[in-house]
């Protein structure tokens, strides 16, 4: 792949032949704004926030879609630029209140991050109105009309990522409305994940934590042996949500319904946390030592008076790769069979 130099802000940069200016920009740590712009979609372009000005063109292009060009001279810093990207942010704002208080995307909005670096002040616009009709949801994620700038990532994402495409917009007398088609969606939150505002929530969890004020907890996913990575906002050792981690590449932030929204059972009351062990036909708690040296002696006892073949091993699906090879190797190594299965088999 061939390379090109271009200078930005009277940097020279050398990138791909097939970059885009924003993603040259970014290759040296030069920041320009973005909103709609996503790493894992191809460009969109809603947003008019990445405009930048080029040498030899009369108006400023937007970066996120403009290709490189050798010897191409880019500005991402003007009064000009500045000032349409405020004017986009103030169509923005006109149709988005001002609730920031009770949004529960507030210290994290993008939207809202922008607003307040090119000091825009909510005395300079008229309360939005209302947009009519009933806001999308379901069980696990709501939508919020109100507050969608109509970035369209969250359509993009699900057409580009998930390969689903229950997320159009639609041009509905000149305006366009975000609707979703019930038999396609399958609420995996795919569009929850890249929303950049707090247009899209989740709807399942009773805790309400700003984002800041949980601790982030990385862990691995246990529904599937593929091993997702996800993070855990965890307030007062009760898990707030669940969102996935984008500098993964086992997922890159993608996640399925169960591992994002099936977390509830972490602080279910019928959850056993302790071992138990029968007395008397009655389960009794015990601690972990005595519960698996009883293990330990049974199995022992077991193999010595019938072999190893008399024991079988049970594994599961919800745990990792690594639980379920450790599992397997001790049934083969220690206990001496290879009586093991798997319930994901069936």
């Amino acid at each position: 792949m061939s390379k090109m130099k271009l200078t930005i802000d009277g940097r020279e940069i050398v990138t791909e032949d097939n970059s885009t200016i924003l993603e040259a920009a970014r290759s040296a740590g030069i920041r320009i704004p973005t909103l709609c712009y996503h790493e894992r979609l191809n460009p969109i372009g809603s947003c008019h926030l990445c405009v930048v000005e080029v040498s030899g063109t009369d108006t400023p292009v937007e970066a996120c879609k403009t290709p490189v060009k050798d010897g191409m001279e880019v500005k991402s810093r003007s009064e000009l630029l500045t000032g349409m990207r405020k004017k986009s942010l103030q169509r923005m704002i006109v149709h988005h209140p001002l609730d920031c208080p009770v949004c529960d995307k507030a210290g994290v909005c993008k939207l809202q991050d922008l607003v307040f670096e090119f000091g825009i002040r909510a005395d300079e616009y008229q309360a939005p109105e209302k947009r009519a009709g009933v806001a999308y949801a379901t069980p696990l994620i709501k939508y919020w009309r109100d507050r969608c700038v109509l970035c369209q990532r969250c359509a993009t994402a699900c057409r580009e990522i998930k390969g689903v495409g229950a997320i159009e917009f639609v041009d509905t007398e000149g305006t366009l409305e975000l609707t979703v088609n019930p038999d396609k969606c399958m609420s995996c939150g795919e569009c929850l994940q890249v929303c950049p505002t707090g247009a899209l929530t989740e709807n399942l969890s009773p805790i309400k934590a700003r984002a800041f004020v949980t601790k982030k907890v990385p862990t691995t996913c246990t529904y599937c042996g593929c091993g997702c990575q996800i993070e855990l906002s965890v307030l007062g050792n009760r898990v707030a949500r669940v969102t996935g981690r984008a500098d993964a590449a086992v997922n890159q932030g993608s996640m399925c319904v169960k591992g994002r929204f099936g977390y509830e059972f972490i602080a279910s009351d019928q959850r056993l946390t302790k071992p138990l062990i029968k007395r008397n036909d009655r389960f009794e708690e015990a601690g972990w030592d005595e519960a698996l040296d009883l293990i330990a002696r049974n199995f022992a006892k077991i193999k010595k008076d019938h072999g190893p073949d008399a024991i079988g091993g049970f594994s599961s699906a919800r745990c990792t790769n690594e639980e379920n090879y450790l599992f397997q190797k001790f049934m083969r190594a220690v206990i001496g069979t290879n009586n093991v299965d798997h319930c994901a088999r069936l």
